[in-house]
């Protein structure tokens, strides 16, 4: 029971990676699970999947709303106390060229998948700080190391995301806070629903990873104390080879993706 009488607290909650994580850490021993997303109606639906012995604390809110965030993290920490683990995992994307995309459509992405990670991890972080105990866990994606054509806006939210975690890690050094980010490359969730992707599926890989693989990599990641997980292992080589090699690696991951007609 790894996570034995541990608060947990999971953004993006209501599907997908942030659905599955919730009711592994409630298998794994979790005290409480604090749902965070925008539709309490879904949210209502994840609770009754979690395991009994797990209390489970709903709360609706919109992570891109900065007020929205400081109103839901001090109800949290008043009611609730201290989060030993904080799951940045809402996110979205939307598909096009950049030329095609009004500043509304990037403003959205980033705000939610960026600044939402930001405004709860400031929430939550000082009194992990003060209790010098807890660990942050940003799902990222394998977007955060690759641009992928027709996704600027969702690759710089998670290039940001990355780089905004290695300074914090970095300044975390000497205390017991950790912070990991999981970038994962696509997974099967709802993440490709949005109407933008209708009949313009973005990569010809075919390979796709199930949400259980995603949410194996969060739990392992919320007592790492590495920087970053790849998932699946593998697929950190192809970083490096990006990293080392970019003029070789840019043509084939460019070829590897289908442009909006």
């Amino acid at each position: 029971m790894k996570f034995k009488d541990q608060i947990i607290a999971i953004t993006g909650a209501s599907s997908g990676i942030g659905m599955q994580a919730a009711i592994d850490f409630s298998n794994n021993g979790a005290k409480t699970i604090i749902l965070i997303s925008r539709n309490i109606t879904k949210l209502n639906k994840v609770k009754e999947k979690i395991n009994p012995d797990c209390n489970v604390e709903i709360y609706p809110c919109d992570v891109s709303n900065k007020k929205m965030v400081a109103d839901m993290s001090n109800n949290i920490l008043e009611k609730i106390g201290n989060v030993n683990i904080l799951v940045n995992n809402a996110g979205f994307g939307i598909y096009g060229r950049v030329i095609d995309q009004t500043i509304e459509d990037i403003e959205k992405v980033t705000s939610t998948n960026y600044l939402g990670m930001i405004y709860c991890t400031k929430m939550f972080l000082p009194s992990m700080i003060k209790k010098n105990q807890g660990h942050i866990v940003n799902v990222a994606s394998l977007a955060a190391s690759f641009g992928i054509p027709c996704m600027a806006a969702y690759c710089g939210s998670k290039f940001a995301m990355l780089g905004f975690s290695e300074s914090l890690y970095l300044e975390l050094k000497n205390t017991n806070v950790g912070i990991t980010v999981v970038s994962p490359i696509a997974v099967k969730t709802n993440f490709f629903d949005n109407e933008s992707f209708k009949g313009k599926m973005p990569h010809k890989l075919g390979y796709v990873l199930d949400p259980k693989t995603v949410s194996n990599a969060i739990l392992k990641a919320a007592y790492s104390k590495r920087l970053e997980i790849v998932v699946p292992f593998f697929v950190r080589s192809a970083v490096w080879l990006k990293q080392t090699f970019p003029y070789l690696i840019n043509p084939i991951v460019s070829s590897a993706f289908k442009e909006v007609k």
